[in-house]
């Protein structure tokens, strides 16, 4: 359940304002198919983040217990000090037309490749050592991260500060970097 809790937690305060939040409210505001637009997310998600979480996992077996502690502790650090510098909006390519599904499928997987967010998971897969879990966590995080997106949409936004959400991020990978430090 640790691993579920955290892994939700990590990826919630990283999603929010990040670029994958955008193309959702982009999404939303193109196609006015909330519901649709919320399953294809979570496909593309569940895909990339079980994905991730099994590279994490295989990552681990192959290190040792110290050298996956302070690349963990790296990491996490990295990713609190990445995560205060916002992202931008990402434009969608409007001559094609491949329906709310589709494209919110191939956007938010591709969007993911290489974003914090994924490599978060692979550190949190090679962490807890459970592909389920964590990927069950982090597509939680994602989903209400996004569902806020797609659903209360620029009203939200426009009351929460960016900032101070990236901050609040910040302190959270740096948290589970010290608590990376004290467990392993």
């Amino acid at each position: 359940m640790e691993s579920i809790i955290q892994s939700f937690l990590l990826v919630l305060a990283s999603e929010m304002g990040d670029k994958t939040q955008l193309i959702a409210l982009v999404l939303v505001a193109r196609f006015r198919k909330p519901w649709t637009i919320m399953a294809g997310i979570l496909v593309a998600t569940l895909a990339n983040h079980g994905l991730a979480s099994f590279a994490g996992e295989m990552v681990a077996s192959w290190l040792s217990p110290q050298v996956l502690k302070w690349g963990l502790i790296a990491l996490f650090v990295g990713f609190g000090l990445w995560i205060l510098i916002p992202d931008k909006e990402e434009c969608l390519d409007e001559r094609k037309n491949y329906g709310a599904f589709l494209t919110t499928l191939v956007v938010f997987f591709l969007a993911e490749m290489g974003d914090k967010t994924q490599l978060a998971t692979v550190a949190l897969g090679a962490k807890f050592n459970s592909v389920v879990a964590v990927t069950i966590g982090s597509t939680l995080g994602m989903m209400v991260a996004d569902g806020l997106a797609v659903f209360l949409g620029p009203r939200l936004l426009r009351k929460i500060p960016m900032k101070a959400v990236r901050i609040t991020a910040c302190f959270l990978f740096i948290a589970f970097a010290i608590l990376i430090y004290f467990q392993i």
